[in-house]
């Protein structure tokens, strides 16, 4: 493990009319639990079934049926309170947390508050080369999902779709630690990274299986400090909550224009209320929802169907002890063993996939090489036609076969893009292709010499130029390659040239 050292990004500072204020920012994200079932049924949890088709009576709300805990829930609710460094109690208790709304049948949401199944942890939020913040976790508790209201499929009525009641969701709580738009939507990204590698959310936001809720609040420079010295809330300005933020972009630029907000009603005279906004992308801007509910408008209380949950320390332990590697090991691992920059290995490390995909292509060859090829040609021509690894044309093997090529000599490196584009469009073994089709790269001296003589013989002007000027030498370089067909070793072909023009 490397011995990195950072150092914190300086707080958004926001310019209003009168005075400089600074944001203070703290996120609510809903992670739904990959799992086959729902968290208190057997119903299936695909994504895109028929409306209410995945549907058990106890989602439902039907009379006199009981919830039952699913334990891989509860796993994965673990698995990521240690991916994140957070404690792990061993007694937590669900709670019925009550309000109505017609995708909600139960009249209530089974939820923890009092006894979360995950205390205190953390996220270390990389904002660029050498520079990150430690972001706290407060608490990540187990909850059930609510359904859907569709109201775009009739103008005169409203439906319900179930599917999603009873799925389960991790509600992971931060501090107030974050300090700016970027830093939020950092925050969200490393979440998600955390928690695909780790198996417990597939993080994708477009199906709502990652949803934010953005507080926000203004302070005058300074006062954040203080509250870190005391804990003292009354030293930050009142916060408004943003409702189920589903996009990197929409989170900053909702959170900059709430703090515009709040700063023309602070510096006119008024006071910020606590309530919850949603955003509005199409106007780019926020209103409100409602006047901010605290516990005691939900009614909470400990629900009658379901004993505390107590788990064993040796269970979690042995969750423990399966965690695959995380991304930051898998970062600095991949800078110390291959060599890479920090830059390059969290490219390579975004996704597990990639990571996968690219300690494939590396084993037994040069790092930087590999990584220079999986990173400038593979992604970016994944990226040119918006496809990620998993539907590369071009396997790890056949990449590393073609960098075999290049590592032997056998070809050169505008070979090895030529050879590159056709295996990811024809597909095929890249030392066949090399073979049938005379690709492989001309190492014989005697040729080369022949190629460089002849283009000497042929351009003495251009030789007495060179002589003046090396560095016109390039010229002739050029030409033979050209004349070669790109084959000529071009380490040879300047070393010749070079000779040949000093004589």
């Amino acid at each position: 493990m490397l011995d990195l050292t950072y150092e914190a990004p300086k707080p958004k500072i926001i310019s209003g009319a009168k005075q400089d204020w600074e944001l203070v920012i703290g996120l609510e994200v809903h992670a739904q639990v990959s799992t086959n079932a729902k968290l208190f049924s057997g119903a299936s949890t695909q994504f895109g079934a028929e409306p209410n088709s995945n549907v058990a009576f106890v989602d439902a709300g039907m009379p006199g049926m009981l919830p039952v805990i699913n334990e891989e829930c509860v796993a994965q609710a673990v698995r990521t309170g240690l991916g994140l460094k957070a404690d792990i109690n061993l007694y937590s208790a669900f709670d019925r947390k009550n309000y109505f709304y017609p995708d909600l049948p139960q009249g209530y949401q089974i939820s923890q508050l009092y006894h979360p199944i995950v205390g205190e942890g953390e996220v270390f939020v990389d904002m660029g080369p050498g520079v990150a913040r430690v972001v706290r976790i407060e608490r990540i508790h187990l909850e059930q999902d609510a359904g859907k209201s569709i109201h775009d499929m009739d103008p005169h009525m409203s439906f319900v779709d179930l599917n999603r009641t009873g799925v389960a969701l991790m509600e992971i709580v931060s501090r107030p630690d974050i300090r700016g738009p970027e830093e939020a939507a950092a925050y969200v990204v490393k979440l998600r990274q955390i928690m695909r590698y780790l198996g417990t959310c597939d993080g994708n936001m477009q199906n709502g299986n990652l949803r934010a809720d953005v507080n926000v609040s203004i302070c005058e420079p300074g006062a954040y400090e203080k509250y870190m010295e005391t804990q003292d809330f009354s030293h930050l300005g009142t916060r408004c909550e943003i409702k189920n933020m589903n996009s990197m972009r929409f989170i900053q630029q909702a959170i900059e224009h709430e703090a515009r907000r709040q700063i023309a009603i602070v510096e006119g005279g008024g006071k910020v209320d606590q309530e919850t906004r949603l955003y509005d992308p199409d106007k780019g801007e926020t209103r409100s929802m409602r006047s901010k509910e605290e516990a005691h408008d939900y009614r909470y209380f400990p629900c009658p169907d379901l004993l505390p949950l107590e788990i064993e320390q040796d269970w979690v332990d042995d969750i423990a002890a399966s965690l695959p590697e995380l991304p930051d090991a898998k970062r600095e691992r991949f800078m110390g063993d291959f060599g890479l920059s920090a830059y390059d290995a969290s490219v390579l490390t975004s996704e597990v996939a990639n990571a996968a995909y690219f300690e494939k292509v590396a084993e037994g060859r040069d790092g930087k090489l590999a990584a220079n090829w999986v990173i400038n040609e593979l992604f970016g021509r994944l990226k040119k036609e918006d496809h990620d690894i998993t539907e590369s044309p071009v396997s790890p093997n056949q990449l590393g076969g073609i960098i075999d090529l290049i590592s032997k000599g056998d070809i050169s490196g505008k070979i090895a893009k030529d050879l590159f584009e056709i295996v990811y469009t024809e597909g095929g073994d890249p030392a066949q292709i090399v073979a049938a089709r005379g690709m492989k790269q001309v190492t014989d001296t005697g040729a080369i010499e022949a190629a460089v003589d002849k283009i000497i013989a042929e351009n003495p002007a251009q030789v007495e130029k060179a002589k003046e000027n090396p560095k016109l030498a390039g010229w002739f370089v050029g030409q033979v390659m050209k004349a070669t067909g790109g084959k000529a070793n071009p380490k040879t072909v300047n070393e010749i040239v070079s000779k040949k023009l000093a004589g």
